[in-house]
């Protein structure tokens, strides 16, 4: 399931002339019959709100006062998310005969009194602003509204905004819809706001939301999906130059290809795009090859086992990453102790919506062909699932009839799909391809049956897997040996740090012997798998000859992008 959360408007929305219909009031009773999460979003004060809808307790919280309020109706718990301005301001604005409603937080009177209003925040020298609602006029603390409230009100249920649809009908609820997966404005709903909403119901108020729900139960609001494109991931671009997206919801990648062809840095860029749209993963690494990403909490090490509970806690609250270290645990043990932890990462979707996306690594050590249960657990609709293996064939055969979306990479990227698709039973017929280059994808989308080439995307920050190995680890068979042209020499460099060491003290004859064989670029490319630092590093081989100055110029490349620390 998607949409976890329904969070609406009262007045003009769930409400007609302050009342609530009962049949939107049995809808309601139905959409949280299956498990769904009620917010009420509002501006008025929370004991007007009480007063003339008494079956406000229907909500799991409450947002009143245009954000600044919220309020659990089973704890009666309040948060102010802001405080009331002076009462040397709110007597100002009477002194004028201004009428005034003065909530905990909030000030409201009506147009048009709000260049009074205006003048009075400058004159008190206040930072207030001034938020309308079809002629009332809301006076709120700086920053507050109600996309800030509901984000608020998700942080206490530890639920995300990409679970979430909202509905309104005002202006005051634009933030509110914009700050939701699904953007809802019913029937009757200002101009303007059914302009910026990803869809418009036919009926108006409670009928309208009621009209919603019942797209909710039914699919889930699955034939909304092409309209939420602003949320769509980047993976690469096409040969044309348009962009090649793909939806955050409903699909299982799989991104298959030879060693040192492009997939850390691809993945990365994905990873990269999740963090920026503040999607929730939680990454299998089965090798300890991610420990150092940015944005997320390492679970598991070298000597520990990651524990399953642990998991669960960091990835209960929305903003939390998780990268799952299964380096201590043995070869023959990790599907066994995959499928525990897959089956308590459906629980927390089934229950939150999230974890959004799980990016498993080296999938064939999890997934293994020989393991066919290891899968089984997951329900049909378990999705977001993001795999990267070298080769299809070592893939558990009911985990390849899961894939969607095929990502192929490498010299032979054609016979990586045509292996996917003899285990998936998936009828492919490849096109007549154009040339496809090193760094190209070839695509095939399940949907449409079609295929794309696309050059991948490379991530703006450099999320080097093996970061910190390189630098300063033991890359063993992969390390770079220094040994002239006569082969006198037998010098191991087992990391960057150490090539820059003894890079220093060998002689020119020896540097320049590997520079003008371009040995340097290719180990860079190859074992140090990073493409930017490569193509930097061959920039130098062709035109400086020197070998002093080729030195200083490559050191300074590793170090511009490698420490002892990173």
């Amino acid at each position: 399931m998607r949409y976890h959360i329904l969070t609406t408007d009262y007045d003009g929305t769930l409400a007609e002339d302050e009342m609530v219909s009962e049949a939107t009031l049995q809808a309601l009773v139905r959409l949280k019959a299956t498990g769904r999460t009620l917010i009420l979003v509002t501006g008025r004060e929370l004991y007007q709100l009480q007063l003339i809808f008494s079956e406000y307790t229907i909500f799991d919280l409450i947002v009143a006062e245009n954000g600044a309020l919220i309020y659990d109706p089973r704890t009666l718990k309040k948060i102010l998310l802001g405080e009331r301005p002076p009462e040397a301001f709110i007597q100002a604005l009477k002194d004028q005969g201004i009428p005034l409603s003065v909530g905990e937080v909030i000030v409201a009177t009506w147009e048009p009194h709000q260049q009074l209003v205006l003048e009075a925040i400058k004159a008190a020298g206040l930072e207030h602003q001034l938020i309308f609602n079809k002629g009332a006029i809301m006076i709120l603390p700086p920053g507050v509204n109600k996309a800030t409230g509901l984000h608020q009100a998700l942080k206490e249920l530890h639920m995300s905004e990409h679970n979430t649809v909202a509905v309104g009908d005002a202006e005051n609820d634009n933030a509110m819809l914009q700050a939701a997966e699904c953007a809802v404005a019913v029937g009757n709903a200002l101009p303007q706001l059914m302009a910026n909403a990803d869809w418009t119901t036919k009926g108006q108020r409670g009928e309208g939301v009621a009209e919603l729900i019942g797209q909710m139960m039914r699919d889930d609001l699955a034939m909304l999906d092409t309209k939420l494109s602003r949320h769509y991931l980047e993976i690469g671009e096409k040969i044309d130059g348009a962009e090649f997206k793909i939806s955050p919801y409903g699909n299982n990648i799989l991104l298959a290809g030879t060693s040192g062809c492009g997939k850390t840095t691809l993945a990365a860029a994905f990873i990269e795009k999740l963090i920026k749209g503040k999607y929730q993963f939680c990454l299998i690494d089965p090798e300890g090859d991610y420990q150092d990403l940015a944005g997320a909490i390492t679970i598991g090490d070298g000597s520990h086992a990651p524990l399953i509970d642990h998991v669960v806690r960091v990835l209960s609250i929305p903003a939390e990453n998780a990268i799952v270290s299964f380096l201590a645990i043995p070869l023959t043990e990790r599907p066994v102790y995959f499928k525990k932890l897959q089956v308590a990462l459906s629980a927390l979707r089934k229950q939150s919506g999230h974890p959004h996306f799980i990016i498993i690594d080296e999938a064939h050590h999890l997934l293994p062909k020989d393991n066919t249960e290891s899968f089984n657990d997951f329900p049909e609709d378990f999705t977001n699932v993001f795999a990267i293996t070298t080769q299809p064939a070592l893939l558990c055969p009911d985990f390849l009839k899961r894939i969607n979306i095929m990502l192929a990479m490498g010299e032979t990227p054609a016979q990586q799909i045509a292996e996917f698709a003899a285990i998936s039973g998936d009828a492919l017929a490849l096109p007549d391809l154009p040339e496809l280059h090193k760094r190209d994808v070839l695509v095939w989308q399940k949907e449409t049956c079609g295929f794309t080439v696309i050059n991948g995307i490379e991530p703006g920050k450099f999320l080097m897997r093996h970061k910190r190995k390189y630098a300063s680890g033991d890359m063993y068979a992969n390390s770079f040996y220094f040994t002239g042209p006569a082969k006198r020499l037998n010098l191991k460099a087992n990391n960057l740090m150490i090539f820059i060491q003894m890079a220093a003290g060998i002689d020119d004859e020896t540097w320049l012997y590997h520079l003008h064989r371009h040995d340097y670029s290719k180990w860079f490319l190859n074992a140090v798998k990073d493409p930017k630092l490569s193509r930097g590093a061959e920039a130098i081989e062709n035109n400086e000859p020197n070998a002093d100055l080729s030195r200083k110029a490559i050191f300074s490349l590793i170090l511009n992008r490698y420490t002892l620390s990173a």
